[in-house]
């Protein structure tokens, strides 16, 4: 595939990444890993002045980033785990998706599940984006599905121990 870079890390595993075309709008660094085996990216906010997120309250964070996905892809916005523990702040449609024909602003929707008040200050790490390939399915109507061991068998069907 065209839109596939290779490359050799230190520990000699092969690695296949992928080109994604970004605008940034804003004034942060591009978003990178932290360490070589990091599955996201963390995703800064791009604000004018600090935003105070009351408890319960959620309000759309900007980033200045576009982005342009190959075919095939999405990334999604994940909480970070940090931010959720201590603070009670996380992604509300969580993982969010952003799709491969998006082009608008990537936006972060924080909910405050704590009791206290939280600021996110311009350039606070508040989200995480994992690049992702998927699939498109297409439904087949049916009059039946084969049968299985689980069956209808929802939440909580196989106990708690």
């Amino acid at each position: 595939m065209a839109h596939r870079q290779q490359y050799i890390t230190q520990h000699n595993i092969d690695k296949t990444m992928i080109k994604i075309k970004v605008i940034n709008r804003g004034h942060q660094p591009l978003p990178e890993y932290a360490t070589e085996q990091s599955a996201g990216m963390d995703l800064r906010a791009n604000i004018d002045s600090p935003i105070t997120l009351r408890p319960l309250e959620r309000r759309l964070i900007p980033t200045g980033l576009h982005i342009a996905l190959p075919v095939g892809y999405e990334a999604q916005v994940r909480p970070r785990s940090g931010l959720a523990l201590k603070k009670g702040i996380t992604v509300l449609n969580s993982p969010g998706t952003i799709d491969a024909d998006y082009r608008g602003e990537i936006m972060v929707l924080l909910i405050n599940l704590s009791n206290d008040d939280f600021v996110v200050n311009d350039g606070e790490r508040i989200a995480q984006m994992v690049i992702a390939a998927h699939e498109q399915g297409q439904f087949e109507t049916v009059t039946e599905l084969d049968t299985t061991e689980r069956g209808e068998g929802g939440y909580g069907h196989t106990g708690v121990k």
